[in-house]
């Protein structure tokens, strides 16, 4: 962005389920909610943490480590509709970027959780002793398995982009 190689954009900037009103009836989304959080970004930082969240094969707080890793189903199945969505409005060198916003996204989050963790659990809400350190080893985990599927993941990003 700094080299403006790609845009700044208006970013919600914690794009998961729980903040998406969905329909009872229809399971369709209504609306995106929890607006305190949009600030000029990049479209990779709200790509990112909903790959971080959503394609995730675990809790975001899992202990245990063996059940987490990048589910590329989801990741396929997200990145599909998500440039579905943008209607052709992203930029290539965004569209090729969207493995490393998930990769970015994931270890700041992780850094984030493992920060609060050091400082006394002040800022995220925890609910048992080590949560926010639970939080941040399933992040890189996460990153870490990112890593081990970077050529698949590029792919189908490539897959949507041609």
């Amino acid at each position: 962005m700094a080299e403006k190689r790609i845009p700044l954009r208006v970013t919600h900037n914690d794009t998961k389920l729980n903040n998406i009103m969905i329909d009872d009836n229809t399971g369709k989304g209504l609306c995106v909610i929890d607006l305190d959080t949009v600030m000029p970004g990049s479209a990779l930082y709200d790509y990112g943490d909903s790959i971080r969240f959503g394609a995730s094969t675990g809790a975001e707080d899992e202990p245990n480590l063996d059940l987490i890793s990048v589910n590329l189903d989801l990741f396929d199945i997200y990145t599909k509709g998500y440039l579905e969505g943008c209607n052709n409005s992203l930029t290539k060198e965004e569209v090729e970027l969207f493995p490393m916003g998930a990769k970015l996204m994931t270890f700041e989050c992780g850094m984030r959780f493992l920060t609060d963790y050091l400082q006394g659990d002040v800022y995220f809400k925890i609910h048992r002793d080590g949560h926010n350190l639970d939080r941040a080893r399933t992040q890189f985990k996460l990153v870490a398995d990112m890593e081990s599927k970077w050529d698949e993941m590029a792919a189908i990003v490539k897959k949507y982009s041609e």
